[in-house]
C-alpha cells in the first residue's frame, strides 16, 4: 500500500513507551512528525532519534509532535528512549498494521538476500490530518533539518 501527499493519514491508537498509548486524530489541532524506523538502539536508528530528540524545542516552538514508530516492544523502546534521554513518544507498531498502511513494509535487498522490514520513511501531517510531506528512503544526516523546515512550512 502507497500513501500519497494529501491524502488523509491513516488514523491509529497504538501502545508506546512508559505504558501510554498515542491516537493519531486526537493531535489534530496540531501538525505531527511520524517517523518509522527500523529497530531500537541502531546506529542510524540512534542517530536518527537523537536527531530529533535535540531538535524538539524547534519542533514544539512551531506545534509539532514528533512520534517515532518502530515493530519494537515498548519494553525495547523504554529501554532506548532511557538510555538516549529521548524526549518524545516511542510508538509499538508490534503487528505492523501501521506501518503497512502508511507503506513503509517494503521488501529489502541487503547483500543479495531480499526480505521484509520497515523502510525508514517520515510523514508530515498538518494539523487537518492531511499529509503534506512525505519522506522515503531516508538517509539520515540533514533529515531532521529537512523535516523541521518542512513543518515550519505549513
Amino acid at each position: 500500500m502507497t500513501l500519497d501527499v494529501g491524502a488523509p493519514a491513516p488514523d491509529f491508537t497504538l501502545p508506546t513507551d512508559g505504558n501510554g498509548s498515542v491516537t493519531l486524530s486526537a493531535l489534530r489541532g496540531r501538525a505531527v512528525v511520524i517517523y518509522f524506523y527500523p529497530k531500537d538502539d541502531t546506529s542510524g536508528c540512534t542517530a536518527e532519534a537523537c536527531g530529533f530528540g535535540e531538535q524538539l524545542p524547534h519542533f514544539e516552538k512551531v506545534d509539532a509532535t514528533i512520534i517515532g514508530i518502530s515493530k519494537d516492544s515498548v519494553a525495547s523502546h523504554d529501554k532506548f528512549k532511557a538510555k538516549y534521554n529521548l524526549p518524545f513518544t516511542l510508538a509499538s507498531d508490534a503487528e505492523g498494521d501501521v506501518t503497512e498502511r502508511y507503506g513503509a513494509w517494503v521488501e529489502k535487498n541487503m547483500y543479495g538476500r531480499k526480505y521484509m522490514g520497515i523502510e525508514r520513511s517520515t510523514f508530515l501531517i498538518d494539523k487537518d490530518g492531511i499529509v503534506r510531506q512525505i519522506w522515503r528512503k531516508v538517509k539520515v544526516p540533514g533529515h531532521v533539518d529537512a523535516v523541521l523546515k518542512g513543518v515550519q512550512a505549513l
